[in-house]
């Protein structure tokens, strides 16, 4: 609400006024109250036009108050007609849970790929319907194609496309994989920010209910231990583990060449060129580490104790030598109490290989 003036040749009056939408669709207003004229207030608060003024804001600040109060607290009434047979052809019940995710699509600016990508290709379905739906039921519903629309059809904003143009979507979203990817964690800073200095890199495999290898999906060794092919994908996320980037490789294939090809294209399609790599053994491979010592990278990995020359070893299982890392203090591990119990302890030597000069982290915790 707000104040409104009216002026006539010997006085000037004070009005509470609020805007509202007619039936019509059309902007009106109407007044709530009117407080009187400036000579009468002026009388009344002993003050200027000023005063009168800020006290005549101050009452439509309290009017606004008590509508939105009142407006809460009303009841609604929905008639209900005892003669009336229902519809049962006429859906009634909508999902609504999408919302909460839509904001986020479009925080992305998923909408504004879906239409660069539709201006390199000729297809004439609604890529942002299908791409945002497929996404939301992935997330509320996970199923196959055919029941993510089948689910996409109880939401508010039902699909306007047909199954078929799903399907016909899936080879061109494939097609502009790394172009999605490379957008997404570029926009992904209008929500936020992005723990981009450190980034993990693992990969898995999911295996196919064929006998035959067909393309990709290559005999391998499954994480699920299944006699099937599988293919394998490798993902990076960042510190905050939020997925970055991933890619997709044959089944036979060593996992550990997966590497070069993704951080290639973070390198050059992301921006992203200073960050720590951190990975498991069985991803730091020397070439790896190798990849990981240039520019602006370096690199954190797990390695095997058994796969030590016999010197570092050795010097990795004694217990001497150990600092506690809250305060450099050495300590000898063999005379730790209670006292230390959920410590951690460190020792570090350099590490000199064939292609690398690195540092060589052992830690201990002490949690008996």
């Amino acid at each position: 609400m707000r104040i409104t003036t009216s002026k006539s040749k010997n006085s000037e009056s004070f009005y509470i006024t609020q805007s509202y939408t007619n039936a019509n669709g059309k902007s009106t207003s109407k007044t709530i109250r009117k407080l009187g004229t400036l000579a009468e207030l002026s009388a009344q608060l002993h003050t200027d036009r000023d005063g009168v003024v800020e006290w005549a804001n101050e009452q439509a600040r309290l009017e606004t108050l008590k509508y939105k109060s009142e407006k809460e607290d009303a009841t609604v009434m929905i008639p209900f007609h005892s003669n009336r047979l229902m519809d049962y052809n006429k859906q009634k019940l909508f999902s609504g849970g999408y919302l909460f995710l839509q904001s986020i699509y479009y925080g992305l600016k998923l909408d504004s790929v879906c239409r660069k990508i539709k201006s390199r290709h000729k297809f004439e379905y609604d890529l942002n319907a299908i791409l945002s739906d497929l996404i939301y039921t992935r997330v509320l519903e996970p199923s196959s194609k055919s029941s993510s629309f089948r689910a996409a059809k109880q939401f508010l904003e039902p699909p306007t496309y047909e199954l078929h143009d799903v399907y016909r979507a899936l080879s061109v979203l494939a097609s502009e994989m790394d172009f999605i990817q490379s957008e997404v964690y570029k926009n992904s800073f209008f929500l936020g920010d992005r723990m981009d200095r450190i980034l993990y890199y693992d990969c898995t495999n999911y295996y196919f209910e064929i006998e035959q290898e067909d393309g990709d999906k290559k005999y391998g060794k499954s994480k699920e231990h299944r006699p099937n092919p599988i293919i394998q994908m490798g993902l990076f996320t960042d510190g905050d583990g939020i997925p970055l980037a991933f890619s997709l490789f044959p089944g036979n294939q060593n996992e550990q060449k997966s590497l070069k090809p993704l951080e290639t294209k973070i390198l050059q399609q992301f921006g992203c060129d200073k960050f720590i790599y951190c990975s498991d053994a069985g991803l730091a491979s020397e070439d790896n580490r190798v990849l990981n010592h240039m520019g602006q990278r370096a690199f954190i990995v797990t390695q095997s104790i058994k796969k030590l020359p016999a010197e570092d070893r050795a010097w990795a299982l004694k217990k001497t030598g150990f600092k506690r890392l809250s305060d450099d203090k050495p300590v000898d591990l063999t005379k730790l109490t209670d006292d230390d119990k959920n410590q951690l302890y460190y020792k570090d030597e350099p590490l000199t290989t064939k292609k690398l000069d690195q540092k060589l982290i052992i830690t201990y915790l002490y949690d008996n």
